[in-house]
């Protein structure tokens, strides 16, 4: 969890970054505002990426700690296909 609230720190970091660099720009309110919505929903993206592929890392370590489990209790291996 650490791990993650560390990456979901950095994105937000980038996006104000962003968004205050797009502020100070020399550019028209409404240019300005379309770029800052852009932006915004890059890293939205972004972060739903991340979601996902933490989401996918859970799912395999569970997998992982279940089939652990499995042959402790049944002294198998598990099948690997």
């Amino acid at each position: 969890m650490k791990t993650s609230k560390i990456i979901l720190s950095i994105a937000l970091a980038a996006a104000a970054g962003a968004a205050i660099g797009v502020l100070f720009a020399p550019q028209q309110g409404t240019r300005t505002r379309r770029r800052i919505r852009e932006q915004g929903e890059d890293y939205l993206q972004d972060l739903q990426d991340l979601k996902n592929e933490y989401e996918r890392s859970v799912d395999n370590f569970k997998r992982k700690v279940i089939s652990a489990y499995e042959e402790n209790k049944t002294g198998t291996a598990p099948d690997q296909g």
